[in-house]
């Protein structure tokens, strides 16, 4: 599969034996929005609901780290989603949520894994059939592994801030970013890591929600000031949009791209790391 499928596509996919749909929807506290309530609801048929609020590390301070491997594996295990699968993902949310469970994915070792291009609101948009209920499937093995080289730790950023080898961009909204409006978690500071780039997430969409592709997703990316041809590394509040940066990215081929996983939940709530104001320069 590419890694962005039409509606039309999945349309005529579904049912097929290996083919496995994924609702990755995710709100944020302040949405007072119920994912799985709103999947059970109504879901494209025979997806699956994949809690990403569950898919962290609950051991770690800082909100929404990435999972250990073995727990990760064991939760795809139980959703049925296991070796060989094609998984197709998608969402309703405007966080662009499926970016991030296509991220894991990714990292803890699936191979064949989309995003569904316009998400449900598409999919509903053209009057297509929807399930509600819960959907389960029997579970599938699903190998133990991660390859953790797109991932930036903390320690990676202080060093890149005196080696600028790659290029930071942030997902938050601009007002965010410049430190004029209050981060909405207690206790964080304002601003964004120096030398930062801003693109907000929601730049790389049309209006009916599908992703902008080549030249126009090409020139969102440029009129941020990133340089396609160099090493790029995305973040955000938490991790969440940073990857919906990272998959625009990869969408243009880019492999030289990584996470910085403890975002600005992790950067802005140490006093001891640099922020800087302002818009970027």
């Amino acid at each position: 599969m590419e890694h962005l499928v039409t509606t039309q596509w999945l349309a005529k996919e579904i049912g097929a034996s290996d083919l496995r749909i994924v609702d990755a929807t995710k709100f944020l506290p302040d949405m007072q929005r119920d994912a799985r309530a709103a999947y059970e609801a109504g879901h494209i048929p025979t997806a699956i609901f994949m809690d990403l609020a569950d898919l962290i590390d609950s051991n770690a301070v800082i909100e929404n780290t990435l999972p250990p491997p073995e727990k990760f594996a064991s939760r795809m295990q139980s959703l049925g989603l296991g070796d060989g699968s094609r998984i197709v993902l998608y969402d309703d949310s405007p966080l662009k949520s499926s970016a991030r469970a296509w991220f894991m994915l990714r990292l803890f070792g699936a191979h064949d894994v989309a995003i569904l291009d316009g998400g449900l609101a598409k999919w509903k948009a053209e009057g297509r059939a929807l399930e509600s209920g819960t959907t389960t499937l029997r579970h599938r093995h699903f190998t133990v592994w991660a390859d953790m080289k797109n991932v930036r730790s903390k320690a990676d950023m202080l060093a890149n801030l005196d080696s600028k080898a790659e290029q930071i961009v942030d997902a938050r909204p601009a007002a965010r970013f410049a430190g004029d409006e209050p981060e909405p978690r207690a206790g964080m500071a304002a601003g964004h890591i120096p030398g930062s780039r801003n693109l907000p997430h929601g730049q790389l969409f049309n209006a009916d929600g599908t992703w902008k592709q080549r030249d126009a997703l090409r020139r969102v990316f440029e009129q941020a000031g990133v340089d396609l041809n160099r090493p790029l590394v995305t973040s955000c509040g938490s991790g969440m949009t940073a990857a919906v940066l990272l998959f625009g990215a990869k969408l243009l081929g880019k492999e030289d791209v990584a996470l910085y996983d403890g975002s600005w939940a992790e950067w802005g709530m140490d006093a001891d790391t640099p922020k800087q104001l302002g818009e970027a320069h």
